[in-house]
């Protein structure tokens, strides 16, 4: 799809991938790349390595037997760089550019593949022609290789994992897609992949805030141009860790009903407080659900019943992404159930108190309520 003159999206939409490292993807995702046509033709980032030939036919559709002469390649990991190889093997002269751990990171992934490779820095450019690409380097956005990529003649910014979503439902630009579901989407992927990486985003917001931007090209999910103002103000919220004072957050999971009981006695008397609760069972809804709705919560409750003297593995599993993904300033409270001896709750009250919250008092029942 040609998104501006000389400018084209050639990347491929993954709509059956339900999982992405723990992240659930109901919707399937996008690897997004992009073909920029002038007296030299780069290509920004590839894709999945399992859709490389569909990548490469794509490339052909813009450019039929024209060579790419370079491929940024902003990000390493494997569902931005997996077609490198084949793409390499079509294109030997082309001359991939990026930063020196982009660099390492590519060797160490592929270390068969022969490539010419330049090294860039903070502010370097690259001349295609009428077309001038600037180099933003975001160590942590959330790789330490990773890299933003600027085309100053068209007010693009090529943004890699920064400002995505994991949407594969076919859409190609915002416009398409309702506002709101589409900022609940880019919360989402924030919540559970960019959130521990607040102080580079921070970095990233100031560096972008010089430039003139009218259009954000993510390596997943939609391209942003209308809805660019919402989700750099989202963004700027998330990394300062903005939270709503009274929302609640209740994850749980149970076994003979007596934990969910709690979980709901806690959720009506903070609602009736005039908080905004919501209760998620893990049997029910994956554990990126509830990361999702963490993000703007100042409480986070977790309960579990005491199985074999530990906690339910479904919440032990949350408890270690939870405290993965670095929720800051966050009011935590464990609660559960027990027949005799009680771990669970110590358990999670442990599992909450890593992750640096304050603790409120436990909840606990024996048997039943």
């Amino acid at each position: 799809m040609k998104l501006r003159e000389n400018i084209y999206t050639v990347g491929v939409t993954d709509a059956e991938i339900r999982s992405f490292h723990g992240y659930e993807t109901p919707i399937g995702t996008t690897y997004n790349a992009f073909l920029v046509v002038d007296e030299k033709i780069t290509l920004i980032d590839t894709v999945k390595g399992a859709f490389a030939e569909e990548l490469l036919a794509n490339i052909k559709a813009v450019i039929g037997d024209r060579a790419i002469d370079y491929i940024i390649c902003n990000h390493v990991e494997p569902d931005h760089s997996g077609a490198l190889p084949l793409v390499v093997g079509a294109y030997p002269s082309a001359v991939v550019y990026g930063t020196a751990n982009c660099e390492k990171e590519l060797k160490a992934y592929y270390p068969e593949l022969a490539f010419d490779f330049v090294q860039v820095k903070n502010q370097d450019n690259l001349n295609i022609g009428e077309k001038t690409f600037t180099f933003i380097p975001m160590p942590m956005v959330h790789w330490p290789d990773s890299m933003s990529t600027y085309l100053d003649t068209d007010k693009i910014l090529f943004s890699n994992d920064a400002f995505g979503q994991h949407i594969g439902t076919g859409e190609v630009m915002d416009c398409e897609l309702e506002s709101q579901w589409l900022l609940d989407r880019a919360g989402d992927y924030y919540a559970n992949i960019i959130l521990p990486f607040a102080t580079p985003v921070k970095r990233l917001m100031a560096g972008i805030g010089e430039l003139a931007v009218d259009m954000i090209c993510p390596s997943h999910g939609v391209i942003l141009a209308e809805s660019i103002p919402q989700v750099l103000e989202a963004y700027a919220r998330w990394c300062e860790n903005v939270t709503d004072e009274k929302k609640v957050v209740i994850v749980y999971d149970t076994m003979w009903g007596t934990t969910q009981k709690l979980a709901l006695q806690l959720g009506d008397e903070y609602s009736q407080k005039g908080y905004d609760v919501e209760c998620i069972n893990l049997s029910e809804k994956h554990h990126s659900y509830a990361m999702a709705q963490i993000l703007e919560a100042k409480y986070v409750f977790v309960g579990s019943p005491t199985l074999n003297n530990q906690m339910m593995p479904s919440v032990a599993a949350f408890l270690c992404y939870l405290r993965g993904l670095k929720p800051k300033d966050r009011i935590g409270r464990a609660f559960g159930s027990y027949g005799w001896s009680g771990e669970s709750i110590g358990a999670v009250q442990a599992g909450l108190e890593a992750c640096g919250f304050e603790m409120l008092e436990p909840v606990k029942a024996q048997w039943n309520i």
